[in-house]
């Protein structure tokens, strides 16, 4: 017995035949799209199969289909996902990605911490100047301490970008480490404490620079 023929590769083709028309330009942000009945006649296809496609592209976050009103154009592209867009990323991309977080958040940090923030950042601190441990553990102790500087910001979304970056982040920093370890280990633990004093005194400039300084420096060592 031959199978059914399936709809959803039909919705699918439906679905990417919309997407072509948005991103060449047919409907632009927050334009309406025909109805279902004109979108059906235009692709060849069932009203039922139109329903679908504008589904599929609405879990894409393309479409917004609001009952009674129609179906909206919410992105002019399928949005990648994003563990995909930063394994392919590299690692002086992600730097400069965290110095528009991280220095932000610093001054953020300065403006905003409680005591318990700069209690949880000093700890931190303490935790990456532990000598004789492995590489790995100090680049975890290295996150730690910068990930109590972005809570500080008191900004959520900042934490959840950081937190994103991290793995792309750790594994480039281990392999740096092995290589091409700090001339002076002195002197980057010695920034990592300038940048506490500048937040432990509401020095939101001081810090923000500190920041700067310290991520532009890494982002060197890859060049």
């Amino acid at each position: 017995m031959t199978a059914p023929v399936q709809r959803h590769p039909l919705a699918a083709q439906g679905a990417e035949a919309l997407l072509a028309r948005i991103r060449a330009g047919e409907w632009g942000l927050g334009h309406r799209l025909p109805g279902e009945t004109t979108l059906a006649a235009q692709l060849g296809v069932g009203r039922s199969t139109v329903r679908e496609a504008v589904r599929e592209l609405s879990g894409k976050g393309v479409l917004d289909s609001r009952q009674g009103v129609g179906v909206f154009v919410t992105a002019l592209d399928v949005t990648e996902d994003w563990d995909a867009v930063l394994r392919r990323t590299s690692v002086t991309s992600v730097l400069e990605a965290r110095i528009a977080i991280e220095v932000e958040a610093a001054a953020l940090a300065a403006e905003r911490r409680t005591p318990n923030d700069l209690r949880a950042v000093r700890r931190a601190l303490a935790g990456r100047a532990v000598t004789g441990r492995s590489v790995e553990d100090h680049v975890d102790a290295d996150m730690a301490f910068h990930r109590c500087v972005i809570v500080a910001a008191h900004n959520d979304l900042l934490i959840e970008l950081f937190d994103s970056f991290v793995p792309r982040v750790r594994t480039s920093m281990v392999d740096m480490m092995r290589t091409r370890p700090p001339a002076s280990p002195e002197a980057d633990h010695a920034a990592h404490e300038a940048l506490t004093e500048a937040i432990a005194g509401r020095d939101p400039q001081g810090a923000a620079e500190l920041s700067r300084a310290h991520l532009t420096g890494l982002k060197e060592v890859y060049k």
